[in-house]
């Protein structure tokens, strides 16, 4: 049985049960994280209708009781009130934590739930009239923001339906959902496979011999290295960046006054589209044809591996389509495809290893910085034997972000229709 909304809209404050803003800044300062507890939300984590829950910064539970209101439960929404405008998302009931805190640049309502289905809520606001009605008081001047957060939310008008109603639409839209979750955590697993792979044969250094055996448990030789200090393979050696691979290429961006330069068809690839993926499907900005021209010696090919090397250093993924970066990323196009699946994995170790041994990141790392790292470089043949196992599992990985993207784009094309009743609902 299908039905057409009856769109009876009701002033925010008659849903809501609590509302609060986050905490101020002085309230959580860098000294107050640790590697476990209460996490925090940032910007990225309430990109999505759902919390994404991948990477966080924690509090002690003390420390977090004492921030009173700026905790969020399961069921709760949270919205950015500064910086990246538009975001809303809520905590699902099967959430990793049963309790974080939110951010100084967010808010978090709790719903009547005999009254509105938080789901459906959030979908309403990530349809162009729900973001027309959250933005309708944002300020420019200086860090965009929401003018009275919290007061202007609760004046906002929402098109109630019956809670049955609210259950169906969410129920379409989170089946869309649930399988770009899958599809994820499919993912997840298989880097991790891949992962595996890679130190028990370049880590380990027992990848199979001649015999099909593991290397150095079946008693392969190992030769002392003086640079390293340390035994490796025999036939191995240490080779720094650019001499595995000489076509290293470190981004630019274009003047942001030139409105011309941005906004087309070439993605621009930044730290943020990385950070949590393999491979980069979309980018948060793009460049005009012309603004891509301005710098033509920095474009990169399909397959290119994108390292950020300021800020956020030793975040690698792969370029999927011609693309460029802005300067906080250096770039390898891999002239021999076996090199950038070993890279790949041996350049995230090595941050991870500066790291640990720094007890901080590089604030910065320059093209010759980057160009001189050195690897335990195997033999072609070992390379060329990891490729046959590990590319299918990248392509895999690709595939499933690749039908994510389509899965949203559904999403999105349902979603508005299903809000003001053009597609019924059985």
């Amino acid at each position: 049985m299908g039905f057409v909304l009856d769109r009876n809209y009701v002033r925010m404050d008659s849903l809501i049960r609590e509302i609060s803003m986050g905490p101020f800044g002085s309230n959580i300062k860098v000294d107050n994280f640790i590697e476990s507890g209460v996490p925090v939300l940032n910007g990225k984590n309430v990109s999505d209708i759902k919390l994404i829950e991948n990477s966080f910064n924690y509090v002690s539970e003390e420390k977090a009781i004492s921030l009173k209101k700026a905790n969020a439960k399961r069921g709760d929404i949270v919205i950015t009130h500064r910086g990246t405008l538009g975001q809303i998302c809520y905590i699902p009931e099967n959430s990793l934590f049963d309790n974080y805190v939110i951010s100084q640049s967010q808010f978090r309502v709790s719903l009547k739930k005999d009254l509105i289905n938080a789901q459906f809520f959030v979908y309403y606001f990530h349809t162009d009239e729900g973001q027309q009605r959250l933005l309708a008081n944002k300020s420019y001047v200086g860090v965009p923001a929401l003018a009275q957060a919290t007061s202007n939310f609760k004046l906002i008008d929402f098109p109630l339906i019956s809670l049955a109603k609210q259950n169906k639409i969410a129920n379409i839209l989170s089946t869309l959902d649930a399988k770009i979750e899958l599809n994820n955590k499919i993912n997840t697993e298989l880097e991790a496979m891949a992962k595996t792979l890679y130190d028990y044969w370049f880590v380990q250094f027992d990848f199979p011999n001649a015999k099909g055996e593991p290397y150095k448990s079946s008693g392969g030789k190992m030769v002392y290295n003086e640079e390293l200090k340390r035994e490796i393979p025999e036939g191995w050696e240490v080779r720094i960046l650019e001499d595995i691979e000489s076509n290293i290429i470190t981004g630019k961006t274009p003047p942001k006054k030139e409105a011309s330069y941005f906004n087309g068809n070439i993605p621009f690839i930044t730290i943020g589209d990385i950070r949590g993926n393999m491979h980069i499907v979309t980018t948060e900005e793009t460049l005009t044809n012309d603004g891509a021209e301005y710098q033509k010696t920095k474009y990169l090919n399909k397959g290119a591996i994108c390292v950020s090397c300021i800020a956020s250093p030793g975040l690698v993924a792969f370029a999927t389509e011609l693309s460029q970066t802005n300067q906080q990323i250096n770039s390898i196009e891999c002239e021999k495809e076996e090199n950038k699946f070993y890279l790949y994995f041996a350049l995230i170790d090595f941050f991870i290893g500066s790291k640990a041994k720094t007890g901080n990141t590089f604030p910065n790392m320059n093209k010759g910085d980057f160009s001189a790292i050195e690897f335990i470089y195997p033999n072609e043949n070992i390379l060329i034997e990891f490729k046959k196992l590990v590319k299918p599992i990248f392509d895999n990985v690709l595939n499933n972000l690749e039908q994510n993207q389509t899965l949203k784009a559904q999403r999105d094309f349902l979603l508005p229709m299903l809000m003001n009743g053009q597609v019924s609902v059985k």
